[in-house]
């Protein structure tokens, strides 16, 4: 056990915005579950309750992780690895099945998903590797071990299958760029992104026409003593023309219909508005709803307990998923204002601790807890408010569920221990 002395140099702006978030959660999960009915408090049975319940395991579990030494977690870091991905694997056998996916251990009083505490995990893995002194991001295999670090239980979640849980993994890759990872990645990845969107929304035709467009320009504009390889151009323009022709096959092909129908509320492919309504109230139920919910909430809200379309269940899976429409009509733009400044205010400080770590590990790790929670904090506000595809993936801290926040306070407490020793030689 460590002493006192790191835990007093404890970042406590980090510890009072996560006690700010989970307070804010736990009002809007109570007032999104609040059925006009005498209800107390800590009953056990009510969504409130047992959230309160698992505030209270993770203020133990925070106790815990603050008590180890800290170089435990970067010692051990291979071992919790490889037991997260011997928990993945084991749903496969002795899963739970909850609303079509098989991501939970039914351990009676509560049920564990295991891709949570599998985030901070494989954050620590990733330190780990990427902090040997051998290890070089520059070279190719080392960047191939680093990526399956990372693919390795994103590809275990997916037959689950919880596509949404997986794409979290993913964000993991802008710690490699951190580290020293070439660009060119980020930029394929942004293009493959664009041709995607764009092949749906005016087919490989045009996305070849401008291509050559492009390509014609940067040759004209081009100086005299510039060389830029022919075969080097007509091989880009090959295999973008191909993933655009394998966009169009597999959306249309592989996509089952709902997916089809995700996609054409999203990129607004259906030109039909009769069509395009339907879907909305349909696939994109879910969203629609908490759209006109944040909407009713104006500036100020309608205030604690008064949300009707909260009260009406209106929006499925508002305590979880959707519990920024509860703050959104309840609380207004003051409200979800708040949320996004103290989202931001966290996102950046813990920049700003991993940027002072005098160990690459700490540093890497704290990169690894940003990249996590952003990625959350992104896809689930953007798809309540319908800027983003429906995925399922909870809000940090502040929607319900009991791994949820387990996994979350893991993350981000490891590393603000590692932080309040940041000073010791080890």
């Amino acid at each position: 056990m460590s002493g006192s002395g790191s835990a007093k140099r404890i970042d406590w702006l980090s510890v009072l915005i996560f006690l700010a978030l989970v307070a804010i959660g736990w009002i809007n999960i109570y007032s999104s579950t609040f059925q006009n009915t005498e209800v107390s408090l800590v009953d056990f049975g009510s969504f409130h309750g047992k959230q309160l319940f698992f505030i209270g395991a993770s203020i133990g579990l925070i106790i815990l992780v603050l008590a180890l030494e800290a170089r435990l977690y970067e010692r051990f870091s291979s071992l919790a690895y490889l037991g997260s991905l011997v928990l993945l694997i084991g749903l496969f056998i002795f899963g739970k099945t909850i609303a079509g996916a098989t991501s939970w251990y039914n351990l009676g009083f509560f049920n564990l998903q295991p891709s949570e505490i599998a985030k901070a995990a494989t954050a620590l893995a990733l330190a780990k590797y990427l902090s040997d002194i051998q290890t070089d991001i520059r070279n190719p295999r080392h960047q191939l071990y680093a990526f399956l670090i990372i693919l390795i239980p994103a590809f275990l979640i997916i037959p689950q299958p919880d596509p949404g849980s997986a794409l979290v993994y993913f964000s993991l890759i802008f710690v490699l760029f951190r580290e020293g990872l070439s660009p060119i990645y980020l930029l394929v990845g942004f293009c493959g992104i664009l041709v995607f969107a764009a092949t749906l929304m005016f087919g490989t035709i045009w996305i070849a026409i401008a291509l050559g467009l492009i390509i014609a320009l940067i040759y004209l504009l081009k100086r005299k003593n510039q060389k830029i390889p022919i075969l080097y151009v007509i091989g880009i323009f090959v295999v973008t023309v191909l993933f655009s022709l394998s966009v169009d096959f597999v959306f249309n092909n592989v996509f089952e219909q709902r997916h089809r129908d995700r996609f054409s509320l999203w990129l607004r492919l259906e030109k039909d508005p009769a069509k395009l309504e339907k879907i909305r109230k349909t696939i994109g139920y879910n969203t629609y709803q908490s759209e006109k919910a944040i909407e009713s909430g104006g500036f100020t809200g309608k205030g604690f307990l008064e949300g009707t379309r909260t009260k009406g269940d209106f929006v499925p899976e508002q305590h979880s998923d959707y519990i920024f429409s509860t703050i959104g009509e309840e609380w207004g733009f003051m409200g979800t204002a708040l949320v996004v400044i103290l989202y931001s205010l966290l996102l950046l400080r813990l920049v700003f601790l991993a940027e002072r770590q005098k160990n690459d590990f700490s540093r890497m790790y704290g990169y690894g807890v940003v990249s996590i929670l952003f990625i959350h904090y992104l896809i689930n506000i953007g798809m309540v408010i319908g800027l983003l595809p429906t995925i399922g993936i909870p809000l940090p801290f502040i929607s319900y569920g009991g791994s949820g926040l387990l996994g979350f306070t893991l993350l981000l407490f490891i590393f603000l221990k590692l932080d309040s020793n940041r000073m010791n030689e080890w």
